[in-house]
């Protein structure tokens, strides 16, 4: 454990973060001197973070502004036990995991096994909290099956959103401006308007542009540019304490040139075949040192997504509880034009993409106590339906006869054996349905002042449809994919429905003042469904269009369930100047559900059973008033997927992905004053990994990866300002952080890689 302490992680992600400017000082919770307590809702209501048993990474606006996470893509940055992975299309491979756990792989079927709520409201994908956040005042990561309160698809853990609510007290506001390198412009502001003595108007608007950090060698340009806007307006009723109603809407748009710019990883036969082609259109060949990051594109790759909503949360008092209601309706729509499917400077293969989603949910709950049991409880029901719809057009560049000519010329065929000149191909039209329902109960009991129980249980339905049929493919019988056997797939339109109980049993024990222990089992769910794909009811010789009497596949998938224990502890000390909280946990999955793009088609398949086990350490220490030392850390020493002969080679009995043996961040963070006005603030982080497998189909694997942070700056002691100088990955290091196989190019990789070093200058305030 003390390698864990040394080597180990981050600044508390925890308390580190939230408590980052108020470390020292009188504790506005207890009126003492000492780290400032957090308040956190994992439990449905608010609690002290200590008294809560659950592993849970809180920061608070402040915090989130200093680490700089301006969206979940970086949530590493406050928790070496989080990661995050995106690719091409944000809306299939958009994936969060926690402590090694989680949905990976490309698939636009799946939600994800950590929940994303956003002012209570469930978001089905990752990639709607990957926008920027906006006006957002807390976030908390739930660490471990949140299967009672939360729901499904929260086998590996939830993460809470909450968007600052409007003040009825006064007329205020905040504003940050941010320049940096890449040509990085960051633009936020929001105002608070009080309306009379009852009710209050919250608007927020951001602006936020860079460049993109991978470049052409031949124009210069650089790819993955971003270009985004969002708006948000709240309005909140408050005519009396029992009454409460908050009205949210919100609209965020980014577009760009996203994300085909990836860098050549592990060179596969055809690499030279795509290198010469490369040549021929008079382009240069990127440079294969991942530092340089460069890449040679023959396709545009615009992408626009758009994602929009209304949220209504209703708080009235009955009694001695309370009745919540959340009400939301949203819609996500993703366009991409253009994309170079081939992630070459070869012209071979282009395609264009859309996916909709439209989402409505309802979920009621109260909470109440039992004096007589000196108990809290929460009831709960909850409804959802989403509605997917989703195009993709497939079509072969200038250089895609070719290309499929020297394949198949290896194999002594004459030119045009496989047709594949220029134009649409096929198109592919997919539909899908969810909708769950829920009920939802639980309780804590304290059995004395020391000892109390916990106890919840959620029951679950979730029917799934899914279709999928070729809206267009073209009739050449020789058609290159015809010949290698993988389409046209068979059309299917089918359903399936899961029905499921999961939910926690727990003790907690309080031998001292400043400590806490607890013994939690949690049982997880994850819903199955259809895997909504061209060959999610098989290949070529599956469709019976094509060879009558042909057996469709099934193109459905199981649930995974995850039974996890946990033992913890949260300890405060050295007079409330210290805190480390610790957990050890065990996980053991049923039907582990994992994503696969095998270089021509996607897959959905279920590991019969996998295990993980490992060890967290959160600590920090106020070293003086002004200046905290944060050490977080995981050990993962299994995280493994059973041995399966259903599963690939590359799964079955293999280390999962994206899950390294130990993880940690270490961070010094200083908030002094200097004079009666001014404030100097500071802050340095280092963040380790080890190696970790980053290829669902593969065995590719990185290295162990390091990165450096840090932010200098003054601020009003007033708080009216702060600027500061921030630097992101200080020494540039290059890794990839996800690699794929590359379409039509068996045994060729490519791989997105970590951000360069980043610099600039930020200013925000309040008034």
């Amino acid at each position: 454990m003390s390698a864990l302490l040394l080597s180990g992680a981050a600044f508390l992600a925890v308390p580190a973060f939230a408590q980052n400017a108020a470390a020292g000082g009188e504790n506005a919770a207890t009126g003492e001197e000492g780290l400032t307590e957090i308040l956190v809702t994992a439990q449905r209501r608010e609690e002290r973070l200590q008294d809560v048993p659950v592993a849970i990474t809180a920061a608070n606006s402040e915090a989130l502004a200093v680490a700089r996470i301006e969206n979940i893509a970086n949530i590493s940055n406050i928790s070496p036990s989080i990661e995050f992975r995106a690719s091409n299309i944000s809306s299939s491979s958009a994936n969060v995991v926690i402590r090694g756990l989680g949905t990976t792989g490309n698939s636009r079927t799946f939600e994800g096994a950590v929940g994303i709520f956003i002012d209570g409201v469930y978001r089905t994908r990752a990639a709607s909290a990957l926008q920027n956040f906006l006006d957002i005042d807390s976030l908390q990561v739930l660490r471990g099956p949140q299967g009672t309160l939360f729901g499904k698809n929260t086998s590996a853990g939830a993460v809470l959103v909450s968007s600052t609510a409007p003040d009825i007290g006064e007329l205020t506001g905040n504003y940050e401006l941010g320049y940096g390198s890449y040509n990085a412009l960051d633009v936020k502001g929001a105002v608070n308007v009080p309306l009379g003595d009852v009710a209050a108007l919250r608007v927020a608007a951001l602006y936020t542009e860079d460049d993109g950090f991978v470049r052409d060698p031949n124009s210069g340009r650089r790819y993955n540019s971003l270009n985004a806007q969002a708006y948000k307006a709240q309005l909140l009723i408050e005519p009396s304490d029992d009454f409460s109603m908050r009205v949210i809407g919100d609209y965020s748009k980014t577009t760009g040139d996203c994300c085909y710019a990836t860098v050549d990883y592990i060179d596969g036969p055809t690499q030279p075949l795509v290198d010469g082609l490369t040549l021929a259109r008079g382009m240069k060949l990127p440079s294969k040192r991942l530092k340089d990051r460069q890449q040679v594109l023959s396709a545009n790759s615009r992408q626009r997504i758009e994602d929009y909503g209304g949220t209504l949360l209703v708080d009235i008092g009955i009694g001695s509880g309370t009745l919540k209601s959340v009400t939301a309706l949203r819609e996500f729509n993703l366009a991409q034009i253009g994309a170079d499917a081939d992630f070459s400077g070869a012209d071979i293969f282009e395609l264009d993409e859309t996916f909709k989603s439209q989402f409505f949910s309802q979920e009621l709950t109260f909470n109440g106590e039992v004096e007589a049991l000196n108990a809290d409880y929460v009831f709960g029901l909850f409804y959802s339906d989403e509605r997917l719809d989703m195009t993709r057009d497939l079509s072969w560049g200038t250089q895609g006869q070719t290309y499929m000519d020297a394949l198949f010329g290896a194999l002594n065929a004459p030119p045009g054996t496989a047709y594949a000149a220029p134009g649409q191909w096929a198109g592919e039209r997919m539909r899908g349905n969810a909708t769950s329902y829920a009920a939802f109960a639980h309780l804590n009991a304290d059995i004395s002042d020391k000892v109390s129980l916990i106890a919840g249980l959620r029951y679950s339905i979730e029917k799934k449809e899914g279709a999928f049929r070729n809206s267009f493919y073209r009739p050449q019988l020789n058609d290159a994919f015809r010949l290698l056997g993988v389409q046209p797939g068979p059309s299917y339109d089918v359903s399936t429905t899961d029905r499921a109980l999961s939910g926690t049993a727990g003790v907690q024990f309080r031998p001292t003042d400043g400590a806490m222990i607890y013994l939690t089992y949690n049982r997880g769910f994850k819903a199955g469904g259809v895997n909504i794909d061209s060959n999610g009811g098989g290949t070529r010789l599956n469709n019976p269009a094509e060879f009558p009497g042909a057996v469709v596949l099934d193109p459905r998938f199981k649930p995974e369930t995850v039974n996890a224990i946990e033992l913890g502890a949260k300890l405060d000390y050295l007079d409330r100047r210290a805190r480390t909280n610790i957990a050890f946990f065990y996980n053991d999955i049923s039907d582990l559900q994992v994503a696969q793009f095998v270089g021509l088609q996607f897959t959905v398949l279920n590991a019969k059973s996998a295990e993980t086990y490992g060890a967290e350490i959160e600590s920090l220490f106020e070293i003086t008033p002004g200046l905290t030392l944060g050490v977080d850390g995981i050990w993962l020493p299994r995280a493994r997927y059973g041995t399966d002969p259903n599963l690939a080679a590359a799964l079955s009995g293999q280390r999962f992905r994206y899950a390294s043996k130990f993880a940690g961040n270490v961070s010094l963070s200083l908030d002094q004053p200097v004079t009666n006005d001014l404030g100097v603030t500071g802050r340095v982080q280092y963040q380790y990994s080890s190696s970790q497998f980053i290829n669902t189909a593969s065995s590719a694997r990185r290295g162990g990866a390091g990165t450096m942070n840090a932010n200098l700056g003054l601020k009003s002691e007033g708080g009216g300002w702060q600027i500061e100088g921030w630097i992101q990955n200080a020494f540039d290091k290059a890794y990839p952080t996800l690699s794929f196989n590359t379409p039509i190019q068996t045994g060729d990789e490519n791989a997105y890689l970590s951000a360069p070093r980043t610099y600039g200058v930020t200013l925000r305030g309040s008034f």
